[in-house]
């Protein structure tokens, strides 16, 4: 399937390398700001962990600065820029906005398709952010970052990936050139030696890039409602886990490693639940047979269950969720890592 997509990808591939060329040229416009910048994206799809890596930068950056995350709102049914308020939904800002603006009220997150705008009124704020941390800007050439951090999945390197409609990617391999900061994330807790060392030559990094090597900390299963809150989770055998999210398999074979019994339900990335898959959700989990069970989802997942109507059809469901944070493979490159975005953060607000 792949060598019979290729024609579409090489067409794909001179549209888009068209249009790096005339941002390099400067025949289109690249915008930077005084404020510091960082962006967090990648060249595939999706699944290679943006969101728990900008979290990662919040906690690391809110004690010191003031901290603003700014996204486009993937799937959200608002137009143009939006700041997160009290009244803040998914459907609103986007669930994974959403999810920051829950997990960490105390920072600024808004939305705006056209990133250059939503900077311009960040910094117009009463309390105007000291950094901004543009969520899946990679591609947004409009706005030129002041430092840009390229993911891509350990097991899944773009390097070794085909563009769309062939592969994942959605721009051109040669766009890494960009970034400050590549890291390889989803990787083994434990990286040997050798694994390392051959990830570092797929990668094939520049003089200036730095790269680093992440994992995924599976945090403490939470309870969602009241029934999950009476549940002892040493009794449970089985999970029914469902979700929307672009690589559900890390937490899958995680919960594989704690219970007898895993049954899926996966659905598109970003789903927006309706009524009638909250029904088959709920008729899924009933159907697992025994009474040691319970329902699990994502964080992300929660975002777009919780402000809805449909979320009183989990009443007899004990619903649980599960956060996620990602961690460094190695402690040293973690304060290597943290000194360059605190650095860059601290120097470039005292520049500004």
């Amino acid at each position: 399937m792949s060598v019979l997509l290729a024609p579409i990808s090489w067409i794909y591939a001179l549209i888009l390398k068209t249009r790096h060329k005339l941002y390099d040229w400067g025949i289109l416009k690249s915008r930077s700001f005084s404020v510091p910048t960082v962006c967090v994206g990648n060249l595939a799809l999706g699944g290679t962990g943006k969101t728990p890596h900008t979290e990662y930068l919040i906690r690391l950056l809110k004690d010191k600065f003031n901290v603003a995350v700014l996204s486009r709102g993937y799937g959200r049914e608002s137009k143009g820029y939006v700041l997160a308020d009290e009244s803040a939904t998914y459907r609103k800002i986007g669930d994974e906005p959403m999810q920051y603006h829950s997990k960490f009220p105390d920072i600024t997150v808004a939305v705006d398709e056209n990133r250059c705008e939503g900077v311009q009124k960040l910094m117009q704020l009463e309390k105007a952010p000291d950094v901004i941390l543009l969520d899946d800007a990679y591609q947004h050439r409009r706005i030129k970052p002041g430092l840009n951090i390229l993911l891509t999945d350990y097991y899944n390197v773009y390097k070794k990936d085909m563009l769309l409609p062939a592969g994942r990617l959605r721009d051109v391999k040669s766009e890494a050139k960009r970034a400050d900061i590549i890291i390889l994330t989803k990787s083994p807790q434990v990286l040997l030696p050798y694994d390392k060392r051959d990830a570092l030559q797929i990668i094939n990094a520049t003089p200036s890039q730095k790269v680093f090597f992440t994992y995924i900390d599976f945090k403490a299963i939470t309870p969602v409602n009241d029934l999950a809150k009476g549940i002892n989770m040493q009794d449970m055998k089985s999970v029914y886990l469902f979700c929307g999210i672009a690589n559900p398999y890390p937490l899958e074979d995680h919960l594989k490693r704690h219970f007898n019994t895993v049954i899926t339900n996966y659905y598109s990335d970003h789903h927006c639940y309706n009524d009638l898959d909250i029904d088959i959700i709920v008729d899924g989990f009933n159907y697992v047979i025994g009474n040691n069970k319970i329902a699990v989802t994502t964080e992300k997942d929660l975002m777009r269950i919780s402000n809805s109507e449909y979320i009183h059809k989990f009443d007899n469901v004990p619903l649980f969720t599960i956060p996620i944070e990602v961690r460094f493979n190695d402690k040293n490159e973690e304060e290597q890592f943290n000194n360059l975005i605190l650095d860059y953060v601290g120097t470039d607000s005292r520049d500004s």
